[in-house]
């Protein structure tokens, strides 16, 4: 049984369990709900502003070096290629995982828990429920690479010898990840529980509720 069916409401800030009909926690003092207002409506909007972002990012250059002879640029698994081509294949690979890799898995992730929810299989919610939990974890790590460029943008700055400038794909990426965010956090985990755990005479019950 869930809280909704029980009559319950939990308070999304401290946890305080109260009555379905009390609009206020009396702990916290934080607005209830029983689920998020058109959560899945946001999670797909959050969802394709993330994906919009995602493609220049990938295109347009990550970094910019002036140095006295020429002009380089690079792209986010450009500079990653770049760095194993040198020796430096640990710091190629964490660049390509936390700046590829986790960004098109939680495109996948979010997407697959929200056709879940609005198409019910037969899935697991508890296996569900776990992949939720750890897109919304891993997700802040993806800003890696902007954190790089911001460092190298800071600290080197050699007169007129050489210069690091963050490129366009530097803000389309930060753009990306917070979107992506949005949308993990958009998502009320409790419709997983309500597309798997309610049958749809009650789900329509509780609903009126």
């Amino acid at each position: 049984m869930t809280a909704r069916q029980a009559g319950l409401v939990g308070c999304g800030h401290c946890g305080q369990v109260a009555p379905i009909t009390q609009k206020q926690c009396a702990r916290c003092w934080s607005p209830l709900q029983s689920r998020y207002v058109n959560s899945l409506q946001r999670v797909w909007a959050w969802w394709f502003a993330g994906l919009i972002a995602f493609i220049p990012a990938n295109i347009y250059p990550m970094m910019i070096t002036d140095t006295l002879v020429a002009r380089f640029s690079s792209t986010i698994l450009g500079g990653a290629l770049e760095l194993i081509h040198h020796g430096d294949v640990f710091v190629g690979a964490v660049v390509i995982l936390a700046s590829v890799v986790i960004p098109v898995a939680k495109f996948f992730a979010v997407a697959y828990l929200a056709l879940m929810i609005q198409f019910p299989a037969k899935r697991d919610p508890h296996r569900l429920h776990l992949l939720y939990e750890v897109v919304e974890f891993i997700g802040r790590w993806s800003m890696i690479d902007v954190f790089v460029v911001a460092i190298l943008s800071a600290l080197v700055h050699l007169g007129g010898v050489a210069d690091i400038y963050p490129g366009i794909a530097a803000v389309c990426f930060a753009a990306t990840v917070i979107f992506t965010m949005f949308s993990a956090l958009s998502l009320d985990p409790r419709l997983i529980w309500d597309a798997y755990g309610e049958k749809p005479s009650e789900r329509k019950r509780t609903q009126r509720a």
